[in-house]
Formats: structure tokens, sequence, C-alpha cells
């Protein structure tokens, strides 16, 4: 089996898909930009606890990778929604190409779930 590097893998992808999402919100700063901000670092916190407690409780690897690409694949979907209003830009390709690029992030991760869930 090519777990944990396959599916640790697949995290490092999905991650970066939310990581471009949310620097594209923070890059517009402002208070939407603080919120993000600091959601993120309540988020990575939560998760470090609730990582510590899966495996302080018996949870594997996979578990708890798993568990994380749940987080990342939520993140991805609430900040790609974020994104719709902004189809209709200056040159009406860049909202277009964000939405596209958030649509195939939020694919690529429900594909992956339901792959591994049989």
């Amino acid at each position: 089996m090519l777990f944990p590097w396959y599916a640790a893998t697949m995290l490092a992808i999905e991650s970066n898909g939310v990581i471009a999402l949310r620097l594209r919100k923070i890059a517009g700063g402002g208070r939407e930009a603080r919120d993000e901000a600091d959601l993120m670092v309540s988020e990575k916190i939560d998760a470090l606890f609730e990582a510590g407690g899966s495996f302080c409780g018996g949870a594997s690897a996979a578990m708890v990778i798993g568990r994380y690409r749940e987080h990342v694949a939520a993140n991805a979907e609430r900040l790609s929604l974020l994104l719709e209003p902004a189809r209709g830009g200056q040159d009406g390709r860049a909202g277009r190409s964000d939405s596209e690029c958030a649509r195939r992030l939020m694919l690529l991760c429900s594909m992956e779930s339901a792959r591994q869930s049989f």
C-alpha cells in the first residue's frame, strides 16, 4: 500500500490550492483579510489539538491525515464560493480562472475522498 506517502502527497497538493485561495483573499486587505488570517491561525491550533487527541486515542496516521484532508476540502469549498462574485472582473478572465481552479480543486478533493472510502 502506498500510504502514508500517497495520502500525505494528496494532502500537500490539496493544501496548496487552499493556500492560493487564502492568499488571494488576504491580499485583498481589509477586515475580511484580517478575519481570514485569524480563522487560519485558530484552525491550525484546533487541528493540532484534534490530531493530538486522535493519536492519544489510538488513531492511525491514516486517520489523522484523512481528517486533515476533510478540513482542507471544507476550506476549499468555502473559499471557492467567496470567489464567485469576482467573475465580472475587469478583463473577464481573472474571476473565471480563479473560480475554475477552485472547482477543479474541489473535484479533486471529492474524487479522492470517494476513492479512499472504497
